[in-house]
């Protein structure tokens, strides 16, 4: 009875605390499900561009799609500096397309939808249409083949993947046709006036002759100069525009343990190359034997001179056929090569074909029973063209089966070796793992030696000894130091301690590291002090790093730049002493001699300096002395003046003009076009100054 009463007694308190409690976690709940996506999706944001952000995901396949088309123009792996670049060039272009779209969209540039169905059939088509649609042999748009292509994309449904790869083209066309727009709308508000380009006439043809006495800087001894803080300041104050940093960088010292591979690593793998080379040479299945035992499995096929390294090149198209040459040494890797056939052959193909799938045909005996039909067909005198566009199943059906013309290396080699071993002419029926072709080969270019070779390849790497030695001098290391005693420490163990000064987010270099991302990509975590939070492994060097500065984006302060500033201050100083002796040596001066004489120096002559190359020969650019001459009256000694390589006075022999201008207008066009070339750029830059750019590329690559 007791609990009873005291719940009957509480029952207004217990109830408002259960509501509150509720409230309460209903407010949590809000705040965990709109909070928690709003925190994770920054977390995912690679930039954001005025606004507008750029998710990992969106740019990252950017990244991949330019790494793709890099990897088909040359081949091979990608190294660290081509995949900084294809970040690079993925940034620059969503820099380039959301500043650009949204100015575009300020001042009312566009393209319409009649002038995008001109830019496709009109009289003037785009050049994108003229180089996807254009005849090689006439240089003119194949109008047929684009009405044929126009009308498959009509049939086809609005998401089906030529439907979606033409409405990418659109785009691409729409595109450059905007920029061509907003260039030529930039470059034409360029103008030059008569007078202007009268001046620019003078500066690069009125000449100078002229004599000066230079009191050079390294005349005074560094030691014999005493800054203050007062120097500091004041240069500072003088130069402050430039010390303005564009975006955050920072700077930090390390040191290298190296786990290059060692002499007895190179034996290792030599050792192993030359027992594959003889078992190479004594193999009955050559290509089996190749790709089991290389580490670059390239196919066997035939190679054209000039296509593997110099030494292994030169033997193999030295050697005769079924014998085996190497091993040879190249770029960290040996290599050897059994010589399968040596002949001429074509040194390009130019082709067509015709692609059948198996899988829908009902197999492979139903697509060659079907594609031998097709080849009776052009036999017969079809149209090669438009059975392509009827039966074709690749990207080349839509221009009438054309693979253009092509070197050796270029296709698969089953593909190569049929079309260069075949006729022009010759029409004929191939099986390869991407289908059914039936092939037409239309020329031949020329003849050339080229030999079929069994490669195989052993790369010298280090060996497991070889790093863990590595590993273990730099964990040893990794335990002694701190932030503190980095430098001691580093001193003890007889290693040099590297500098990385004012490194920014997406730098891919660094001295004497050859992948360096990793460690840039702590240091921006990092705060100053802070000691790498582990050894970090770069291919074959341990590296271990500590942050010493920051430097934030925008105006930085006189400490920031203190270091860096001195020699530049030092020189200030020094003039300042320079010119008081120069202007003890001019009181009661008439000529450069005698100035010369006071202060101990020989003049030195100039002739036929022009105001737009403002270079001393053998001394160095002097903006500020030629300026001064061009400014003077001939016979005139100048003030003192303060340029790159120390004091100067000068006097003026003479002017040179040039014949007058009598045209113009020609001169203006010349003026004009220089600065329309460099309208554009200026103009983007501007775009970008203005922007609130925020750039996180370095949490992700």
């Amino acid at each position: 009875m007791g609990l009873m009463t005291f719940l009957r007694n509480r029952a207004g308190i217990i109830i408002v605390v259960i509501i509150g409690l509720a409230i309460v976690a209903f407010l949590l709940g809000d705040v965990i499900r709109f909070g928690t996506p709003f925190w994770a999706s920054h977390q995912n944001e690679v930039g954001n561009i005025d606004g507008e952000s750029i998710s990992y995901t969106d740019f990252n396949n950017q990244v991949e799609q330019s790494i793709n088309n890099m990897r088909q123009q040359m081949g091979g792996n990608m190294s660290p500096q081509m995949t900084s670049y294809a970040v690079e060039d993925a940034w620059n272009q969503n820099l380039r397309r959301l500043l650009l779209d949204k100015e575009l969209e300020r001042i009312g540039l566009g393209v319409g939808k009649n002038e995008l169905q001109d830019m496709v059939t009109g009289k003037n088509p785009s050049p994108m249409i003229a180089q996807n649609f254009g005849n090689p042999q006439t240089g003119e748009i194949d109008r047929n083949q684009l009405n044929q292509f126009l009308a498959n994309v009509a049939k086809e449904p609005a998401n089906s993947e030529l439907s979606r790869q033409w409405g990418t083209f659109l785009e691409a066309m729409r595109d450059n046709r905007l920029q061509q727009k907003y260039n030529n709308l930039v470059q034409n508000s360029v103008y030059v006036t008569s007078l202007e380009a009268t001046e620019d006439y003078n500066q690069r043809n009125k000449i100078a002759n002229f004599s000066y006495v230079l009191l050079d800087y390294a005349s005074i001894p560094d030691k014999d100069i005493k800054l203050t803080d007062a120097d500091y300041q004041n240069y500072y104050n003088e130069h402050k525009a430039a010390f303005k940093n564009q975006m955050e960088t920072r700077s930090f010292d390390y040191v290298v343990f190296n786990a290059q591979p060692t002499a007895q690593d190179t034996a290792l793998a030599k050792e192993t190359i030359t027992k594959l080379t003889e078992e190479l040479a004594k193999s009955t299945n050559d290509s089996l034997f190749a790709v089991s035992n290389s580490e670059q499995k390239r196919p066997v096929s035939y190679i054209k001179k000039g296509t593997l390294s110099p030494a292994l090149d030169s033997l193999v198209f030295s050697a005769a056929k079924g014998s085996t040459v190497g091993p040879v040494y190249s770029n960290g890797v040996y290599e050897s090569a059994k010589i399968l056939d040596v002949r001429n052959s074509p040194d390009s193909v130019t082709a067509r074909h015709i692609l059948l799938n198996p899988a829908t045909e009902g197999g492979v005996d139903k697509a060659m029973a079907k594609a031998d039909s097709i080849k009776n067909l052009i036999l017969k005198g079809g149209n090669f063209a438009a059975l392509a566009v009827e039966f074709g199943t690749d990207g080349t059906k839509d221009n009438g089966g054309e693979l253009g013309t092509f070197a050796r290396g270029s296709m698969i080699p089953a593909f190569e070796n049929a079309v260069f071993d075949a006729k022009p002419g010759d029409v004929f029926v191939l099986n390869t793992q991407y289908g059914v072709h039936i092939i037409k080969v239309d020329a031949q270019k020329g003849m050339s030696k080229v030999v079929k070779a069994a490669i195989i390849d052993k790369s010298v790497s280090s060996s497991n000894e070889t790093l863990r030695a590595a590993y273990s001098k730099a964990s040893d290391f990794f335990g002694k130091a701190n932030s503190q005693n980095f430098a001691e420490e580093a001193k003890k163990a007889g290693l040099t301690v590297e500098h990385a000064d004012n490194i920014t987010p997406m730098q891919g270099y660094l001295p004497n590291l050859e992948t360096p991302r990793e460690v840039i990509k702590w240091a921006f975590k990092a705060e100053k002090g802070d000691l790498t939070d582990k050894v970090y492994e770069l291919d074959n060097q341990y590296v271990i790093a500590k942050l010493t500065n920051i430097r934030p984006k925008g105006q930085l302060s006189l400490e920031d730049v203190k270091k860096e500033i001195e020699p530049a201050v030092l020189n200030k100083v020094k003039a300042t002493k320079l010119a008081q002796k120069l202007n003890d040596a001019l009181q009661g001066a008439k000529s450069i001699d005698q100035i010369a004489q006071k202060v101990g120096k020989t003049p030195k002559a100039e002739q036929n300096i022009v105001f737009a190359n403002p270079i001393l020969p053998g001394v160095a650019q002097e903006n500020k002395v030629v300026g001064t001459v061009f400014g003077l009256q001939p016979k005139q000694l100048s003030k003192p003046i303060e340029g790159n390589q120390g004091v100067y006075v000068v006097q003026v022999t003479d002017f040179v003009n040039p014949p007058a201008l009598d045209k113009v207008d020609q001169q203006k066009q010349q003026v004009r076009q220089q600065l329309r070339q460099r309208a554009s750029n200026q103009s983007f830059q501007a775009l970008l100054d203005k922007a609130d750019i925020k750039d996180n590329r370095v949490r992700f690559y």
